[in-house]
């Protein structure tokens, strides 16, 4: 009898906490949302608003707009996400070690001048965005810095009313990059970026497993608990009559 007493209790436990278990939220990361604040105004690469070369300090939202496994569109977003100051290009840039916070990186500048955004990492990834700039800013940047900087030709249209048209878009996915260097001279991007190891582009590449159905967000639990106490009461008495009939 000690048996099935015990079977019947463990049932309706069990039962009872699958009923109450608090439901799996999903983490959409997809577009590396990320809301950062400037305190100093941030110099950003092309195409932006008219005017808007400059972020001026105060909170904004970068979004990756598309991914692929030579380049990103990243967009910058005001704090309410309604505004889109700039559609920018990037190159996945690699660093060795991730960290468990929202990184940016920029370019020194001199005294009085605003930094120049370099790139951006998300939290616990090893690939980041490395940006790239309009070929006159990104020679004025290499020659500041001494260092290499991507750049797009000089056919790309710097400021756009709305960065965040189709045409933008396409425009920056088929423009062909390069580096320039602090003499001016023309390189190879991988002077300037670490490009992502293999198997990191073909995790990119993959296609992203389709998402399981889930309840609308306005839906309530109350039936699925009601259903499951049933269930429960209903395996409970089941087990009950084997115990009277054994005994």
């Amino acid at each position: 009898m000690k048996p099935l007493k015990t079977m019947s209790t463990f049932f309706c436990l069990t039962l009872v906490a699958a009923a109450f278990s608090p439901m799996a939220k999903a983490d959409v990361t997809w577009d590396r949302r990320t809301e950062i604040t400037f305190k100093t105004p941030v110099e950003i690469p092309a195409v932006h608003q008219p005017g808007w070369q400059v972020l001026p300090p105060g909170t904004y939202v970068f979004k990756v707009m598309k991914a692929e496994t030579s380049r990103d569109v990243v967009q910058i977003f005001s704090k309410d996400e309604r505004i889109v100051y700039a559609t920018i290009l990037a190159i996945p840039n690699y660093r060795l070690k991730a960290t468990g916070k929202t990184v940016f990186t920029f370019r020194e500048r001199p005294a009085g001048q605003p930094e120049a955004i370099r790139a951006w990492f998300y939290p616990h990834q090893e690939w980041g965005h490395e940006f790239v700039y309009a070929k006159t800013a990104a020679t004025e940047i290499a020659r500041i810095t001494k260092e290499p900087v991507l750049e797009l030709p000089a056919t790309i249209k710097e400021e756009a009313a709305k960065p965040e048209e189709p045409q933008v878009v396409t425009e920056l996915e088929r423009a062909p990059i390069r580096a320039v260097e602090p003499t001016g001279k023309e390189v190879e991007i991988a002077q300037v970026v670490t490009p992502p190891p293999a198997e990191t582009l073909l995790a990119q590449a993959a296609p992203a497993p389709a998402a399981e159905p889930t309840l609308p967000k306005t839906a309530s639990p109350l039936p699925a608990i009601a259903l499951i106490g049933l269930l429960a009461l209903g395996g409970a008495l089941v087990l009950r009559r084997l115990e009277m009939h054994r005994s």
